[in-house]
């Protein structure tokens, strides 16, 4: 989808992307529309997703006529944009193609993509895009491909928020930054590469998301790495929406987990329930692999700042892992699964590493034997440590956890599942699953059901009568018409048809 877009409007200079959904709002472009100075009366900002046809996107985009045509470029689009761009270049090759963002800025590891463009921007963007589209539409051609970005200081910077639209704010999710950069050097991140985190003024920024509660916004998605790195500034930004607290307002914040100070807990708890969202990146319990990764984690101020917020706030906590750091096992990861379910967080997303350019985690490629699957999102196929046949059981893993743990439709079925070993039972659950039905998505919920409790019974022996009593709770809780068929189990392993003719075929028959 896209928004703004008249098939009879010119503009120089685009702007644009491919979301994941349509939800998603491309922040750094809004950036870049907001510092344009006087090329913004010639630019348009234009989104759209990465279900879109390639075909369809040009077509849009050439309907503006433009000059200059900017792409933002992350893991998950740049497939999608190399196929947009290629076609732009076949149609009209004079068209100037700019590329920015962090797939694109770490040279010399580039992608293809980057060969179909006529320049790059490595870095912040801000500066660069401005004064590369005035040379370009005065007729000069910079020879210099690859440029790098200026940080630009960000009391200078022109804020992005008032270029969220209406239809932005009835139907996207609003991304806001309160800072800049992150301090740590954990080297899976490319916020490794940042020098330290850099706040905004914030009297300003506290202006600017006034306006926009104001608009009517009530949701606010931060993306700052560290929200409560600094503890003054957290509680300010706190103790700003409390004033403005409503049934309906929503924040989201990236925390640090060992660092909540008592100051900081005591705002937590004016806020009421379900208006927080903590996201809290663990990653992992092991030390050893922590320090491998330059990672700095005070894993027991962890483990009670997890504990207190469960215990003593509203707050609702999305906890992360990833799997296959250097140096991981299947029995590493599973003590540090074991650890975070202890904690009782709302979620816990099981993660895969990715290969992200430029990040400092590259360094153990060959120590480490990491290898990468050669298509985005790049992640890891197997290690020194993990055949690639134990990878994909955890891929299949995360996901029957999203469905099952992390989707809250089986709260009262869980604790049968995961029992005194979370982590190994629910592989059992997953392998299961997947050996009875071969898949990983379009697993109907009445089914889900079903194949829970074939497994609690059949290959985790809890009598029947019990499982039902516990999935009839969480069934109810669903809201699902009619009932599972927990006695017709060989329903679980319909054959499939053979020599049966598809719907079409069936049809013109």
């Amino acid at each position: 989808m896209i928004y703004n877009v008249r098939m009879s409007t010119t503009a120089k200079i685009l702007l644009t992307t491919l979301n994941a959904r349509y939800m998603h709002s491309a922040f750094g472009l809004r950036y870049l529309y907001a510092n344009l100075g006087e090329q913004q009366s010639a630019a348009e900002l234009i989104e759209f997703t990465i279900q879109e046809q390639p075909l369809s996107i040009a077509e849009k985009l050439l309907s503006y006529q433009p000059e200059v045509i900017g792409f933002s470029v992350y893991i998950w689009n740049v497939s999608e944009i190399e196929a947009v761009v290629g076609l732009l270049k076949s149609i009209k090759p004079e068209i100037r193609i700019i590329l920015g963002g962090p797939e694109v800025s770490h040279s010399p590891d580039l992608p293809k993509l980057c060969d179909l463009a006529d320049y790059v921007i490595a870095g912040p963007a801000e500066q660069g895009f401005r004064e590369l589209c005035e040379k370009l539409l005065q007729g000069e051609h910079p020879q210099t491909k690859y440029i790098d970005g200026r940080a630009t200081p960000l009391e200078q910077l022109v804020l992005p928020y008032r270029f969220y639209n209406d239809e932005d704010i009835r139907n996207r999710l609003i991304y806001v930054e309160a800072s800049r950069g992150c301090p740590f050097k954990c080297e899976f991140c490319l916020s490794a590469l940042d020098k330290t985190a850099t706040a905004f003024p914030l009297d300003a920024f506290l202006s600017e998301i006034d306006q926009l509660w104001q608009r009517g916004v009530r949701n606010f998605k931060f993306i700052d790495r560290t929200f409560n790195l600094k503890i003054t500034t957290s509680i300010a930004i706190l103790e700003f929406f409390l004033e403005r607290m409503s049934d309906d307002l929503y924040l989201h914040f990236e925390v640090v987990p060992d660092n909540l100070p008592d100051k900081l807990k005591s705002v937590l708890q004016k806020f009421p329930p379900n208006s927080l969202q903590f996201e809290i990146g663990i990653q992992t319990f092991d030390s050893e692999i922590q320090e491998r990764i330059s990672r700095k984690q005070n894993n027991d101020k962890s483990k009670d700042n997890i504990r207190w917020l469960r215990e003593h706030s509203g707050a609702h906590l999305h906890t992360d892992l990833i799997f296959g750091l250097p140096g991981d096992t299947l029995e590493n990861f599973a003590d540090s699964f074991d650890q975070l379910i202890a904690l009782n967080p709302h979620e816990i997303q099981v993660g895969i590493l990715k290969r992200l350019r430029g990040a400092p985690l590259n360094r153990h490629n060959k120590p480490s034997d990491l290898r990468f699957n050669p298509l985005p999102p790049y992640n890891l196929l197997s290690s020194r440590e993990i055949d690639f046949t134990t990878m994909q059981r955890v891929n299949r893993f995360a996901r029957y956890w999203d469905l099952i743990g992390n989707s809250g439709r089986f709260i009262n079925t869980l604790p049968l599942l995961l029992d005194e070993q979370p982590f190994w039972h629910f592989m059992t659950l997953s392998d299961q699953i997947y050996q009875r039905t071969g898949q990983t998505a379009k697993i109907a919920l009445k089914r889900l059901f079903e194949l829970i409790y074939v497994v609690l019974t059949e290959d985790m022996h809890h009598p029947a009568e019990l499982v039902k009593d516990h999935l009839r709770l969480d069934y109810a809780r669903a809201g699902l018409k009619g009932q599972p068929d927990y006695e017709a189990l060989p329903t679980l392993n319909k054959p499939a048809k053979l020599g049966t003719a598809n719907k079409r075929q069936r049809f013109h028959a």
